[in-house]
């Protein structure tokens, strides 16, 4: 990864992983603790999304601490049907990431919802869009893993 990161983006990748000052104006203070500008924060950022090289930046919610719900699912897709499958899966807001695996259950996602009939009702959509089942794997116990990778 470092072979495609430059030092200004491998600083905000490292500096903001974690934490993100919650101020009127987080870009200038997390600029200011990296040694940035302000707007080479938002411009670097930006420019990594926009050329794919990191695919989100913004919080993580805790859907179920705000009154919502999550849920992992899975679906069998055949395999000339996975893209297809995937644009219909990715298409629904609630969808928070979706990934392919080697399995018979080789769709995985993640539905995310402002309350919890929500999912059900996700889960409906997606079988009658793409015709197929989606096995709702429902959390039965949390487990906090912080996840770092400095580059």
């Amino acid at each position: 990864m470092t072979r495609n990161c430059n030092p200004t983006e491998q600083a905000i990748i490292n500096g903001l992983q974690g934490g993100f000052p919650l101020t009127r104006e987080p870009f200038r203070e997390a600029g200011a603790e990296l040694g940035l500008s302000e707007g080479e924060v938002i411009d670097t950022l930006g420019d990594m999304l926009d050329a794919g090289r990191i695919s989100r930046f913004g919080p993580l919610w805790n859907a179920e601490r705000l009154g919502g719900a999550v849920c992992l699912c899975a679906m069998a897709v055949p395999p000339r049907r996975i893209d297809a499958v995937a644009d219909i899966v990715n298409a629904h807001p609630e969808i928070a990431h979706n990934y392919e695996r080697t399995h018979d259950l080789n769709m995985w996602f993640v539905i995310s919802t402002e309350k919890p009939e929500q999912i059900a009702e996700v889960i409906d959509r997606i079988e009658a869009e793409t015709g197929l089942k989606v096995y709702p794997m429902p959390k039965t116990r949390e487990f906090f893993v912080g996840f770092r990778v400095d580059i």
